[in-house]
């Protein structure tokens, strides 16, 4: 938890502000989350980290991908969408005042649909997605927590739906926008994407 409340205050000093996480870490810690929690918001802070430097970003613009990376699922009831507007929302009003605030909440709002052309935005959308590249074994332990979050789905209906959002991702391409992003998970995550598509599709 450290880490995360830590993230939030360099990067706003960064930015000129003394702006307060307010329930940030407790938002990531909520019982209903089985893979967007406090893990999988570090994991995205880190992964856009190391694709703004390889993109050799500003000082200013790694600070305003990392709030945005902390604050893009901070609002996490299952309900695509709503989910993003409303962790806009909280960022926009926790960094009232601040010069970038709508440009966090900007960005934290394009993950609704994961599309974009604006490179910044991009670096955020392909972090968001390095879980996907994972290797075999953390990429069952995603595929595991996701189910978690929705086990009031009946198996049918996961597989059904799972399924299509996969076939989404994986037709897509490229799957990552930005070069260091391809370089690094492409091909894996197509083959993990592949491999789990296939099982949904095989017999219960």
């Amino acid at each position: 938890m450290h880490e995360l409340i830590a993230r939030w205050h360099g990067a706003v000093r960064e930015l000129g502000g003394a702006h307060d996480p307010g329930d940030l870490a407790d938002r990531y810690a909520e019982p209903h989350r089985g893979y967007h929690n406090t893990d999988h918001v570090l994991a995205v802070v880190r992964d856009v980290d190391v694709l703004a430097a390889a993109d050799d970003r500003t000082a200013r613009e790694r600070a305003v991908l990392t709030l945005a990376a902390l604050a893009h699922d901070v609002v996490y009831d299952g309900k695509p969408g709503d989910d993003e507007r409303r962790s806009a929302e909280w960022v926009r009003e926790r960094l009232a005042g601040l010069p970038e605030a709508d440009e966090v909440a900007r960005l934290v709002l394009a993950t609704v649909d994961h599309a974009s052309d604006d490179p910044l935005t991009c670096l955020l959308l392909d972090a968001d997605l390095a879980v996907l590249g994972s290797d075999p074994a953390a990429y069952e332990r995603y595929r595991t927590a996701v189910r978690t979050e929705y086990a009031h789905v009946p198996d049918d209906a996961w597989r059904v739906g799972r399924a299509r959002v996969l076939r989404a991702l994986a037709e897509r391409d490229p799957l990552y926008v930005t070069p260091h992003a391809r370089a690094r998970w492409e091909a894996r995550a197509k083959a993990n994407l592949a491999a789990e598509i296939s099982s949904l599709d095989g017999p219960p």
